[in-house]
């Protein structure tokens, strides 16, 4: 896994907000629902709808577009959806939050 320094400690988003940033690349949502610090995909698979303008209810990240939702522990969408969204690795440190993504086999072969 690769770690990759999202935020300084005071831009961690407060309690029930979702915060759009973008990390190597790669544009994330950041979730703090209930104190838990979540990072996912920043936009819903179903419509393409950011999850930026959505919110957390039970457990779930709801898309604003359609309200569809997606279990913020495991990705999967409600039953009968089919679909998921990623979530990445957090980790607080002293200095921030940090976002860990999976390192693909080509990476290590070329860099």
């Amino acid at each position: 896994m690769k770690w990759f320094k999202a935020l300084n400690t005071a831009q961690i988003p407060f309690a029930d907000s979702i915060k759009a940033i973008e990390v190597d690349g790669k544009k994330i949502c950041i979730i703090n629902n209930n104190e838990k610090i979540i990072a996912t995909q920043s936009y819903c698979p179903h419509a393409g709808g950011h999850f930026s303008g959505g919110w957390c209810k039970n457990g779930y990240l709801v898309c604003p577009i359609h309200r569809y939702e997606y279990n913020l522990e495991t990705g999967r969408g409600a039953k009968g959806q089919g679909d998921y969204i990623n979530i990445y690795s957090t980790e607080i440190r002293e200095d921030g939050l940090y976002i860990g993504f999976e390192e693909r086999w080509w990476s290590k072969v070329w860099g």
